[in-house]
């Protein structure tokens, strides 16, 4: 009797710590995850389910979570130099914009998919605009990106990930190539300046051919055009001097010179 007398301080002590270590176990278990979070259990080593948006309860010590964000994410990946099919370097950079659609797959197939995603959109980066030529690059940066994106989508789909889309952000050439383009873009400015002012020339040519034809046609056109003209020459009547010549002049000379 004086024993269990003995140990019953002891166990008045013992019994509160085993029930505080117990609650601290079961407390370990209870997870809360949020609307855009989904969570991939693991039961010793294997898995066992995913588990939606809310409070969910684990097995201390015996399952263990994996949390999966399931919005949609960004991955830059970082500028590089690419040199094009016709040898020449460009600095490249781009965004990819892609979500998680199954967590099971984005935990186990892959160890780090952004990573990976990452890597592989640097990868096909480089042979699209390695297999095109500057001026397509230049000019088609928008079916260039979708080819990237085609080419990762379908890499990358096993990953549990899909690919919204990438964007080239920056593209940027070397400076002599620069120098040599905005030649090229004046020489092209100069070409069609020259082609405009010349097929201006063609219509005031046909228009005047169209005029003369009209004045011809009409025996007083002609008349009232040249006193248009000394009208036009100066606002100052004193600054002209008129001379009247008969206007059958010239058919009078003719019929001298046939005599």
């Amino acid at each position: 009797m004086d024993f269990l007398g003995n140990l019953g301080p002891i166990f008045w002590c013992v019994i509160p710590a085993l029930v505080v270590i117990v609650v601290t176990i079961l407390a370990m278990g209870i997870r809360v995850l949020n609307e855009y979070e989904r969570g991939v259990v693991f039961t010793l080593g294997k898995f066992s389910g995913v588990r939606g948006p809310g409070l969910t309860v684990l097995i201390p010590l015996i399952q263990i979570m994996r949390k999966v964000d399931m919005r949609l994410k960004t991955a830059e990946v970082p500028r590089q130099e690419v040199m094009t099919r016709d040898n020449i370097s460009v600095l490249v950079n781009a965004v990819v914009y892609f979500k998680v659609v199954d967590p099971e797959a984005a935990i186990i197939k892959i160890e780090d998919y952004v990573f990976a995603i990452r890597q592989y959109t640097q990868a096909a980066l480089r042979d699209v605009i390695g297999n095109n030529e500057m001026d397509a690059v230049l000019t088609e940066r928008v079916q260039i990106a979708e080819s990237i994106k085609e080419i990762v989508d379908n890499e990358t789909s096993d990953w549990g990930v899909d690919i919204e889309s990438i964007k080239i952000q920056e593209l940027e050439v070397p400076a002599e190539m620069k120098r040599a383009m905005a030649r090229q873009a004046e020489a092209e400015r100069e070409r069609r300046a020259t082609i405009i002012a010349s097929q201006g020339e063609l219509s005031a040519a046909e228009n005047l051919r169209d005029a003369a034809e009209t004045l011809s046609q009409t025996p007083g056109a002609l008349h009232l055009r040249t006193l248009q003209t000394l009208r036009d020459i100066a606002s100052d009547p004193s600054e002209k001097i008129v001379l009247f010549v008969p206007s059958d002049l010239g058919q009078v000379a003719k019929n001298l010179a046939e005599k």
